[in-house]
C-alpha cells in the first residue's frame, strides 16, 4: 500500500514486465524518498517554545537576536526554507534562497529565486550577488540560517572576475562528463568562485550566529562538500590542479579557466579556518537516508535485505552488471541470501563519455538499470531500479530507470537494442520508449543515489 507517491508515471511503470515486483519496487523507492524528506527533518530540528527558539538541543531567547535571516541554494533547499518560513513567520527579517527552475510552492517571508541546474545561468548569478550582499548586511548578534544543499554549485554561480559565466558553464559541463567524482569536481568549482569554499560564511558578520542546516548528497557526509560556501574548505588550488591533470582537462577548458588555475592570485585561496566566526552545523538528512528507508519498506514486504554499500562509486553500467552477477549467484547458489531478497545500494556513480565521442541522452541511474538488464535477462523474477533522489538523473529531466528479466526481450520486440543504446550513452531514449523511465520532477530532497534489486524464485 503506497501512502506517498513521488512518481508521475507510476501506473505506466507497473503496467508492464514483472508487474507484481515492479509495484513492490516502486513502494520501496517511495519509502526511500520519504525517509529523506528535509522539510520534516527541519521541523524536528527547529521549534518555538514560547519566547524561546529551540535548535537541536540548544535554547535561545528569540528577543536576543536583532535580526533573523535565511540564505541558501540547492535542490533540497525549498523544503528547509518552507519549514523555517512556517516556524518563524514574520520574525524573519529578510531571506533569499535559490531553487531549481520548476520548483513549486511559495514562501511568505523569504525571497525565492529560480535558476538553471545542472548548467548555471544568469538568473543564478544575479541571485548569488543578492545572497552575498544580504550576508554582508548581517550584524553582531544576528541569527543567520543557511540552507545550502546539493546542486548549489550550479544554482549559486558567482565566478571570479577573471572568468565569465559562459566559460564557467563550459568548465562545469566538462567536469560533469570527464569521469571525476563530486569531490574532485568541487575542488575545481570552489576555486573558480567568489562565494563557494567558505567565502559566503566570511561575508556573514563574525559575531552573528550562523546555523547551517543541510542535506548530504556526498558519500561520507563531509561538510565542506555538502555546504561548502559556509564552512572552511579542505581543498586547495593544488587539488584543483590535480583534478585537471588526472582527467587531462587543461587543453579542453576555456583558456580563462586554465590560465587562472595555473597561476591563481596569491590572495585567492579559500579559507581553511573560520574559527573567528560562530558557526553550528546540522546535517538533518544524511546521505544514506534513502537506503535506510528503502530497507525498512523491503522488510515490511517480506524480503530478506542487505545494504551492499552506501558508498558506491565508479561507472554506473558496471555497477548494474555487478548487481546482475549477484542475482545469478542468488538464484544458482542461494548466497549470500535466500529468496525472496532485496539488495540496496547508495553512493554517486558516474557516466564517462570519451572526449570527442557522440552521446545520446541519459544519466548514471538509467545506465545502471540497463547494465543490470543485460545480465538478468530471462533469469528469474528480478527487478532492478536506479534513482537519483533529487529527481534529475544526469543532464536529463528523468529521475532514473527500472528494468526486469523481461526488459531485453521487450526491447527487441519494439526494435530497441539495449546493448547498443548503452554503448551510445542513449539510455534515456531507450527506457522512455519501453516505458521504463522514472519520472518524479523535483522531489524536494537530494541525498545519495538509491539503487535496489528485488529477487524471487522463477515460477515454474
Amino acid at each position: 500500500m503506497i501512502n506517498v507517491n513521488y512518481f508521475k508515471n507510476f501506473d505506466q511503470i507497473v503496467s508492464r514486465g514483472n508487474r507484481r515486483m515492479r509495484a513492490e519496487a516502486m513502494e520501496i523507492l517511495n519509502a526511500g524518498l520519504l525517509m529523506a524528506d528535509p522539510g520534516k527533518a527541519t521541523h524536528d530540528l527547529v521549534k518555538l517554545d514560547g519566547k524561546d527558539l529551540l535548535i537541536g538541543q540548544k535554547k535561545y531567547l528569540l528577543s536576543s537576536f536583532p535580526g533573523i535571516y535565511v540564505i541558501g541554494a540547492g535542490k533540497a533547499t525549498f523544503p528547509i526554507a518552507k519549514a523555517l518560513d512556517t516556524i518563524l513567520g514574520n520574525r524573519i527579517t529578510d531571506g533569499i534562497v535559490t531553487c531549481k527552475d520548476g520548483q513549486e510552492g511559495e514562501l511568505e517571508n523569504i525571497r525565492l529565486r529560480l535558476a538553471s541546474h545542472p548548467i548555471p545561468d544568469e538568473k543564478g548569478m544575479a541571485a548569488s550577488e543578492e545572497i552575498l550582499a544580504l550576508a554582508g548586511k548581517t550584524g553582531p548578534g544576528d541569527l543567520v540560517f543557511s540552507c545550502i544543499t546539493g546542486g548549489s554549485s550550479a544554482l549559486m554561480p558567482l565566478p571570479v572576475p577573471e572568468i565569465t559565466l559562459e566559460d564557467k558553464k563550459k568548465a562545469n559541463k566538462l567536469l560533469l562528463t570527464c569521469g571525476a567524482n563530486i569531490i574532485e569536481i568541487n575542488s575545481v568549482r570552489k576555486h573558480l568562485s567568489r562565494i563557494k569554499g567558505g567565502r559566503l560564511a566570511q561575508a556573514v558578520h563574525p559575531e552573528a550566529l550562523l546555523i547551517n542546516i543541510t542535506v548530504s548528497d556526498v558519500i561520507g557526509d563531509p561538510l565542506d562538500y555538502i555546504t561548502d560556501p559556509t564552512v572552511p574548505d579542505t581543498s586547495s588550488f593544488e587539488d584543483a590542479k590535480k583534478t585537471m591533470d588526472k582527467y587531462e582537462l587543461w587543453d579542453q577548458m576555456p583558456l580563462s579557466v586554465s590560465s587562472y588555475l595555473r597561476n591563481p592570485p596569491l590572495d585567492r585561496e579559500t579559507p581553511k579556518s573560520l574559527d573567528s566566526h560562530r558557526i553550528e552545523n546540522h546535517i538533518i538528512v544524511p546521505g544514506d537516508a534513502a537506503c535506510l528507508g528503502a530497507e525498512t519498506k523491503a522488510k515490511e514486504l517480506g524480503y530478506r535485505t542487505m545494504i551492499l554499500s552506501t558508498m558506491f562509486e565508479g561507472e554506473s553500467r558496471e555497477l548494474g552488471r555487478t548487481f546482475g552477477f549477484i542475482a545469478k549467484e542468488i538464484l544458482l547458489n542461494s548466497r549470500p541470501l535466500n529468496t525472496p531478497c532485496a539488495f540496496i545500494g547508495g553512493g554517486e556513480t558516474i557516466v564517462t563519455i570519451q572526449n570527442g565521442k557522440q552521446a545520446g541522452s541519459g544519466g548514471p541511474n538509467q545506465e545502471f538499470a540497463i547494465g543490470a538488464a543485460l545480465e538478468i535477462k530471462e533469469l528469474g523474477n528480478i527487478v532492478v531500479a536506479g534513482l537519483d533522489t533529487d529527481g534529475t538523473d544526469g543532464p536529463t529531466t528523468y529521475a532514473g530507470g527500472i528494468s526486469d528479466e523481461t526488459s531485453v526481450s521487450r526491447g527487441l520486440q519494439t526494435g530497441i537494442d539495449l546493448f547498443s543504446s548503452l554503448q551510445k550513452h542513449d539510455a534515456a531514449n531507450a527506457l522512455t520508449s519501453m516505458g521504463d523511465i522514472l519520472i518524479t520532477g523535483n522531489t524536494g530532497t537530494n541525498v545519495n543515489d538509491l539503487k535496489i534489486m528485488l529477487i524471487r524464485e522463477k515460477e515454474i
